[in-house]
């Protein structure tokens, strides 16, 4: 079939699209390339085919949703498609219609178990991934009703005292209905449990409705059978969900006779039910007792193993992670949330969200590796990283997405963190993938000596999609010249000759970025580092602050990493958080607190404020969507539970307590003076750090003076350590000491 290849197709492809009264797609395609610098790569496939199917599901939601709205939708829907809500998005030329306002869910699970199940805001429950879903509904003999994606009057928290569930409650007209999510290990095998209270002032029906939707829309069901003692469904004949009481009544529809939501009062009992369109629906009913009440219990096994799950294990991690202890009951919640997260999202690899997100990269791995490092948990990070070097090319490259020349200096460098925070050195096995990694880095810089702005850089490559088109990313320089610095210390006992070539490699690719910002600095008039070369300052120079965080590459007062902040708390921000106008459109957590990291080192106190923000904008379960909708307060872009943001939200409360410069270990500089206004002790620890695990408490004292105390198992010779607690002079401290006394700014000693 070699011929085919000598076919004209791009004239036969543009002849057929111009006879039909299409665009030229081969024009089109060449005009968008050219809003992006010239590349070895456009998108990346996978991105494009996520894309791809993520508008399929958009498409169906349009042939679908829009003429169907007497049916109960999930809780975005009602109110995306309600005119009277704020939340309310026109369709006219949009062709797929998904899920803009409320991308807010919360996964459930089990440590080490690959099974995520999701609850949205108002209680509905999708076990299965990307399936379909479980409702739970009062209707009342009177006419009343009570469905939770249409309530208003709904509390919903995460409950992590022992192991993991998720409680909604719901109430309107005098109807209560609580739920409670959660999955547990039966026979070693994972199960989603769902136990449902419902509550009236008369008679009724409690409802357990299967429906064909969830969090991104339609999510087809074809067929369902009720069992024949009428305690479970089958579902297109394989997926099974078990009531612990017999269904009193059983109601099925399709899409053609409309929701089963409509036929509750029919007098026929249907025991099955199909739809070839995907769109069956089905209810099964249960009595309110005399006192107006009603309870069931819903399982629906997730897999056929549960891996290497236990059933004591949340109690295990949780005791092992690093705890944090303050008078400020939500920054807790908020932390403990966030170690629920990296442990709920690292049963092997590690995932940046339970959903949208519940694939592999290596830029969010290596934030989140981190942060389960900096909370102790650091066999479940060694475990991560053992599957790193299976994603390694033949040629070097750690690859997740092509056109990504970050990933290569994030692996490079979450390595030699990883030996830096435990004390452990990685096994001779590594050193290939090291050395392979960091020379990848050299063959694909370019020339030091090309006439352009970008000489000595990486190519112009996709780098992280919220900095824009294809450039010649400084995120991806900056990466990359730590990698090689990683590099070297890693090889520097094994392979001093190797680890010379790179640390020198290292420095003449670091001058040769430093030449690159200076033509920035006078093209733009100002010493901020704009995203690339040749790109103005705008919200993708958030990416260039990685210099100052999380690398640490350049000193806290760097003029031109501050100039960069100042500019996006100027331009970029809105009510307090960092909004990227680029593809997220939102208000991003993680890269609010990326830019709070900044501030901290320079002691800057408006660290603080940007916490109070990014704390604010969680949801009632602990979590943050990558990017949140600045009216509606629900996210609007990525995955509704975006790990990346628990990990940064754990990365920042650490470094309140403790962080490292250099060899130095900064203690207390970002603890916030109110939780110094009461009596009780304010806890962190024990820390992982680059010298060994360390314990931090604070004891307020009479006088507005505070008690210092660390207790470390130092694995060498004590760090040099300074005391920065915000409200007081800094000061150098003896390591061996153990504990000082601190006399707050201004008061007599």
């Amino acid at each position: 079939m070699s011929w085919l290849r000598w076919l004209p197709w791009r004239f036969v492809i543009r002849r057929a699209a111009r006879s039909q009264g299409f665009l030229d797609p081969i024009e089109l395609l060449a005009r968008l390339r050219n809003f992006a610098q010239p590349s070895e790569v456009g998108e990346p496939v996978e991105l494009l085919r996520a894309g791809v199917v993520f508008h399929a599901r958009g498409l169906i939601n349009s042939k679908v949703i829009q003429h169907n709205l007497d049916w109960v939708w999930p809780y975005w829907i009602e109110r995306q498609f309600d005119p009277r809500d704020e939340s309310f998005v026109p369709r006219s030329f949009s062709i797929s219609h998904i899920n803009l306002t409320h991308r807010n869910w919360t996964a459930l699970g089990h440590p080490d178990c690959e099974a995520l199940p999701l609850v949205d805001p108002r209680g509905l429950l999708t076990p299965l991934y990307d399936g379909w879903s479980l409702d739970a509904w009062i209707v009342a003999d009177d006419g009343a009703s009570l469905l939770p994606s249409r309530a208003r009057d709904c509390e919903q928290v995460q409950e992590m005292d022992a192991g993991l569930a998720i409680s909604t409650r719901t109430r309107a007209d005098g109807l209560a209905l609580a739920t409670r999510a959660r999955v547990s290990i039966e026979a070693g095998k994972p199960v989603c449990e769902l136990d449902i209270e419902a509550g009236g002032a008369g008679p009724g029906w409690l409802v357990l409705a299967l429906r064909p939707c969830n969090s991104e829309g339609v999510s087809f069901i074809h067929e369902v059978s009720l069992d024949a003692d009428r305690r479970g469904w089958r579902v297109d004949g394989r997926q099974r969900v078990v009531f612990s009481e017999p269904a009193a009544r059983h109601h099925v529809s399709d899409y053609r006779d409309g929701d089963v939501f409509i036929h509750l009062a029919d007098k026929t009992d249907e025991a099955r039910g199909e739809c070839d369109l995907g769109l069956a629906t089905a209810a099964a009913m249960f009595p309110l007792d005399a006192a107006g009440k009603a309870s069931l219990r819903v399982e629906i096994p997730l897999a056929e193993r549960a891996g290497s799950a236990v059933a004591d294990a949340w109690g295990k991690l949780r005791r092992q992670a690093c705890r944090l202890d303050c008078p400020e009951p939500h920054y807790r919640f908020l932390y403990d949330a966030a170690v629920t997260s990296l442990i709920l999202h690292s049963p092997d690899e590690v995932y940046p969200g339970p959903y949208t997100y519940k694939r592999f990269w290596f830029r969010d791995a290596a934030f989140i590796i981190h942060a389960l490092l900096c909370v102790g948990l650091d066999e479940r990070a060694e475990r991560a990283l053992a599957r790193f070097p299976e994603r390694q090319t033949a040629l070097g490259y750690f690859r997740s997405q092509e056109g990504e020349w970050d990933a290569n200096g994030e692996v490079l460098w979450i390595l030699r963190r990883f030996e830096r925070l435990t004390g452990r050195k990685l096994g001779a096995d590594w050193r290939r993938p090291i050395r392979r990694g960091a020379r990848w880095i050299l063959r694909k810089r370019l020339p030091d000596d090309l006439d352009a702005p970008h000489a000595g850089l990486l190519p112009a490559g996709f780098s992280a999609e919220h900095l824009g088109p294809n450039d010649y990313y400084y995120w991806d320089d900056f990466w990359c010249i730590a990698g090689l610095r990683a590099a070297s210390e890693l090889l520097a006992a094994s392979d001093p000759r190797d680890a010379a070539e790179f640390r020198d490699e290292a420095e003449a690719f670091a001058a040769a970025v430093d030449r690159s910002l200076a033509t920035c600095a006078e093209r733009v008039g100002r010493p901020g580092m704009p995203a690339s070369p040749y790109r103005r300052l705008d919200a993708g120079a958030i990416g260039s602050i990685t210099l100052g965080y999380p690398l640490a590459a350049c000193a806290p007062d760097d003029p031109r990493l501050l100039d960069c902040v100042e500019f996006l708390l100027a331009r970029c921000f809105v009510d307090g958080a960092f909004f990227q106008d680029m593809i997220h459109s939102g208000l991003n957590a993680y890269l609010t607190l990326q830019v709070a990291q900044v501030l901290l080192r320079a002691d800057d106190p408006r660290y603080l404020e940007l916490m109070d923000a990014v704390a604010a904008l969680a949801s009632p379960t602990g979590q943050w969507p990558e990017a949140i909708h600045p009216r509606t307060g629900g996210g609007c872009m990525g995955d509704g539970h975006h790990v990346w943001a628990a990990a940064e939200w754990a990365l920042m409360l650490r470094n309140c307590f403790v962080r490292e410069e250099g060899e130095r270990l900064v203690l207390c500089s970002g603890v916030p003076a109110r939780w110094l206004e009461q009596d009780a002790p304010v806890r962190f620890g024990p820390a992982p750090t680059d010298h060994g695990p360390l314990s931090i408490t604070l004891t307020p004292l009479d006088g507005g003076a505070v008690r210092l105390d660390w207790d470390a198992d130092w694995r060498d010779a004590a760090p040099e350590i300074e005391i920065r607690l915000p409200g007081f002079d800094s000061v150098a401290v003896d390591p061996a000491s153990g504990g000082i006394e601190l006399q707050r700014r201004g008061m007599p000693a």
